[in-house]
C-alpha cells in the first residue's frame, strides 16, 4: 500500500532532487538555468522542507530550510504536494510573487525535461547518450527513494531497522555515479559520493548492468553469478537494503 507521506518525501527529496544532476548532465537544462539566480523553499505540511537553488549555471538541492530564499512554495499536506507533482494542483506562493514567471516557465520546462529522462521508451534507451543520463538519474532516484521509504513507510521502517549501523558504498563503474547509504539507529541517509570506511560494497560493472537491474529487465542474481554485480563486505547490510530496494518500484511506477 502506498503511503502518502512517503510518496511526498520521495517526490521532493528523491525525484525533484534530480534537478541538481539534470542541470549538470543535460545541455537543454543547462541552457534553461543560464543566468538564473533564484532560491526556492518547498514547504509541505508534515514533510521535511527542501531548498532548491539556481546560481552561476548550477542547481543545488538541500534538505531543510536554507536562508536566504527568494520564493516559498507552501503545500497544505503531503497529498497537496503529490497532486502538484501529478499536475493536478498548484502550490501556494507565500513569498516571492515577483519570481512567479520562473516557476511557470523555466521550472516547468526543467521538470518536463526530468520526466523525459525518467520515463524512457525502449527506442530512447538505444541512444547511448540518453541511456547514460537515464541510468544516472534512475540510480540516484532509486537510492534516495530507498532512504525515504526506510524512514517513513510502515514496512520500510521495519526493513530499515534490520540494517546494521554503517555505510553501504554503491558504485556504477565505467562512467556511473557513486552513492553512500548510511544506516544509524534504524534511520537511513543517502549521499552522493563514497563515504570512507564502508562496511559493505555493491558494484555494478557498467551503466548497462545498473540500468537493467534497476528497471527490472535483468535479474540481479544472474548478474552476481556472472560477475556483473559484485557484493562485498558485511552481506546482511546489503540483504536488508535489497528488501527496501524492492519496495521502490511501487512508489516510482
Amino acid at each position: 500500500m502506498i503511503d502518502g507521506l512517503t510518496m511526498a518525501c520521495i517526490n521532493l527529496h528523491s525525484v525533484l532532487r534530480n534537478l541538481e544532476d539534470l542541470c549538470e548532465l543535460d545541455d537543454d537544462a543547462k541552457e534553461l538555468i543560464k543566468g538564473k539566480n533564484i532560491t526556492i523553499l518547498f514547504s509541505a505540511k508534515g514533510v521535511p522542507e527542501a531548498t532548491l537553488s539556481f546560481k552561476d549555471g548550477k542547481c543545488i538541492m538541500q534538505k531543510g530550510k536554507h536562508q536566504p530564499y527568494d520564493m516559498k512554495l507552501y503545500f497544505t499536506s503531503a497529498d497537496h504536494f503529490n497532486k502538484m507533482i501529478e499536475g493536478k494542483a498548484n502550490p501556494i506562493p507565500v513569498k516571492g510573487l515577483s519570481k512567479i514567471n520562473f516557476l511557470k516557465n523555466e521550472f516547468i520546462s526543467l521538470t518536463n525535461r526530468l520526466e523525459y529522462y525518467l520515463k524512457p521508451t525502449e527506442e530512447q534507451l538505444k541512444d547511448p547518450d540518453y541511456s547514460k543520463i537515464n541510468t544516472i538519474l534512475t540510480a540516484y532516484t532509486a537510492f534516495f527513494a530507498l532512504s525515504e521509504i526506510g524512514n517513513n513507510d510502515k514496512i520500510g521502517k521495519l526493513n530499515a531497522s534490520r540494517i546494521p549501523d554503517g555505510t553501504i558504498a554503491i558504485s556504477v563503474l565505467n562512467g556511473g555515479p557513486t552513492i553512500s547509504l548510511i544506516a544509524s539507529g534504524g534511520k537511513l541517509t543517502t549521499k552522493k559520493g563514497l563515504e570512507t570506511n564502508a562496511r559493505a560494497n555493491m558494484s555494478f560493472d557498467c551503466l548497462e548492468t545498473a540500468n537493467g537491474i534497476l528497471n527490472g529487465s535483468i535479474d540481479s542474481y544472474t548478474c552476481i553469478g556472472d560477475g556483473r554485480l559484485s557484493i562485498k563486505g558485511y552481506i546482511p547490510m546489503v540483504d536488508n537494503m535489497n528488501k527496501l530496494l524492492a519496495q521502490v518500484p511501487a512508489y516510482l511506477k
